[in-house]
This record gives C-alpha cells, sequence and structure tokens, in this order.
C-alpha cells in the first residue's frame, strides 16, 4: 500500500509525540495490552461517543482535540472536531491532530483501522467494559492515561451508587427479561453485554444470555417460546418507540398480559458511562413493578 505525502511525513519525523517531560504512565486496556505513555496525554482523539463521555466524566474533556459523530454529551462534546464514524474513521484526520493516545472501541472500531494507528506509532487503548464494575475501573484507567485529577473521585461516586442500587435490588426475586435493542431486524444482546449485567443487579434474568453473538438478531418465535414476564426497548432516541407495543399483537405472552412493556432511553443504558446507573435505576424499579404485578 502507497502511503500518502502526510503519513510518510509523519513517519519520516520519527513518531515524535511525547516530551520528555513528565512521568510515565502504564495502563492496561480491556483487550489485555499494556499501553505506556511517557507522561499522561494532552491530546486525545476517542473513537466512540461514549469514550468521549468517559474522558469527560473524569475532568478531561479539555483534552480531546478529536471525537467521532454522533458525540452528543457533555454539550462541550459536540464542538469537538470530528474524523468520521466509529466504523469510518480517517486516519489521516487523526494524524493531523497529533494525539499523544487514541481511545478506541473494541468491537465497534474493529481492528483493522486502529491497529494501522498503532503500526505508525500512536498509542492505542481499548475500551469497552463488560460489567458495571467494569465501567468504574474504566474511570480510573482513563484518568491515569489523561493524569486526571477528577478521576478518582468519579469512580467513588459510581461505586457507591452501584453499591446502593445492588444492596436494594440484586436479592430480589428474579424476573424473566427481554431487552428489546431495535425491532427489524429483532435484535437482543447477549450475556456477556454490560446490559445483562444491568438486569443481573435489578433481579433480571436475560433470556438470551446465553447467545452466542453479543448481540444476536432473534426471532418471534424464539421470544414466544422464552415467554419473559418483562419487555425493556431500547430505540434512537429518548422518545417511546412505537414498535414496542407491537408486542400487543402476542396476547399469550406473559409480558404483554400482564403489561409489562417498558421503555429506557438509550443513551442512559447502552453506553458505558456513568450514566448507565440511571437507566439501571430505571429497570430497577421497572422490575420491582413487574414484580408487584406478579406478587412475587
Amino acid at each position: 500500500m502507497r502511503l500518502s505525502p502526510l503519513l510518510f511525513s509523519f513517519l519520516s519525523l520519527g513518531l515524535a509525540l511525547f516530551s520528555v517531560a513528565g512521568h510515565a504512565v502504564t495502563v492496561i486496556d480491556d483487550l489485555g495490552r499494556s499501553v505506556t505513555l511517557e507522561k499522561p496525554a494532552q491530546r486525545i482523539v476517542a473513537l466512540a461517543p461514549h469514550i468521549v463521555e468517559m474522558v469527560y466524566a473524569v475532568g478531561a474533556g479539555d483534552k480531546l482535540v478529536g471525537a467521532v459523530s454522533y458525540s452528543d454529551y457533555p454539550e462541550a462534546a459536540k464542538a469537538l472536531p470530528q474524523v468520521g464514524t466509529y466504523k469510518d474513521f480517517s486516519v489521516e484526520s487523526i494524524l493531523r491532530l497529533k494525539p499523544d493516545v487514541v481511545l478506541a472501541w473494541s468491537s465497534g472500531n474493529g481492528a483493522a483501522k486502529p491497529e494501522q494507528l498503532a503500526s505508525l506509532g500512536l498509542p492505542v487503548y481499548y475500551s469497552e467494559p463488560k460489567s458495571l464494575g467494569g465501567i468504574g475501573l474504566a474511570l480510573e484507567k482513563i484518568g491515569r492515561l489523561t493524569g486526571a485529577p477528577g478521576a478518582q473521585a468519579a469512580r467513588q461516586s459510581f461505586d457507591d451508587t452501584l453499591l446502593a442500587l445492588r444492596q436494594q435490588y440484586s436479592k430480589q426475586t428474579p424476573v424473566s427479561v427481554f431487552y428489546q435493542v431495535w425491532n427489524k431486524p429483532l435484535q437482543t444482546l447477549n450475556g456477556e453485554h454490560v446490559i445483562s449485567d444491568v438486569m443481573a443487579l435489578c433481579g433480571g434474568r436475560n433470556i438470551f444470555a446465553g447467545a452466542a453473538a453479543l448481540a444476536p438478531q432473534v426471532s418471534v418465535e424464539s421470544i414466544l417460546r422464552a415467554n419473559p414476564q418483562v419487555i425493556i426497548a431500547s430505540g434512537m432516541g429518548e422518545s417511546r418507540p412505537e414498535w414496542l407495543d407491537e408486542w400487543r399483537s402476542w396476547p399469550q405472552l406473559t409480558a404483554v398480559a400482564q403489561q409489562q412493556l417498558y421503555f429506557i432511553p438509550p443513551d442512559f443504558i447502552q453506553r458505558h458511562t456513568p450514566r448507565i446507573l440511571m437507566g439501571a435505576k430505571m429497570m430497577c424499579e421497572q422490575l420491582h413493578q413487574a414484580r408487584k404485578a406478579y406478587a412475587l
């Protein structure tokens, strides 16, 4: 592959990414790889909206120099220079921003382009917590990479809220749940996704926990067989999706017969950020209402 002039120039400059001042930091990312910076990062590119949000959460938002589209929280993130989408970002645009580190999303970005950045000498840190506890740990790790003084407090606040929810709800009578990401195709999440951990926190049981794919497509027939007690929908925005009520066409479903159809805004439940505890609280309250309906 022929390198563009920009890439060639970048290589020719010797990949001078770091100052010798400051202290080195080493962090193990979510792929188990060691990432070392000669000093805490001062220029960061984040390749997923949830990672952008995490950087702001630890107080290092002022160090972000680039992000992908749909990086919309907090409000300041909307003004960041964009390098493309999380699936199709521009390597050259990232190089122009001269980041000290690139924060990548292992399942969303794929491997090819982040590894291309790594091959050019850019440190790449992969972030994708698979549990609620992992989100707290991610706050701490991103804090270490960026030298953010607020990271420890952010983690402590997250952990305290998580513990309170766990103590209140996790020992309740289990309720079976179908979590619907989308309707066409009909899609859910398996037991490896952090949302299954949210269900467990709330005393719920994911009916597709054993699926092989992280976000499998499923059939109406498989849901009828599993017959969940609760159906919780996501969607694309803050409004309840109209397709959630399409389940009323299947009155034999227990969740439909007992009117246990709920909605949680995706930004509160599907992003691996502290805001997931807002979605968790909503889910816990919904499953609590379901237990009352079933007299459990």
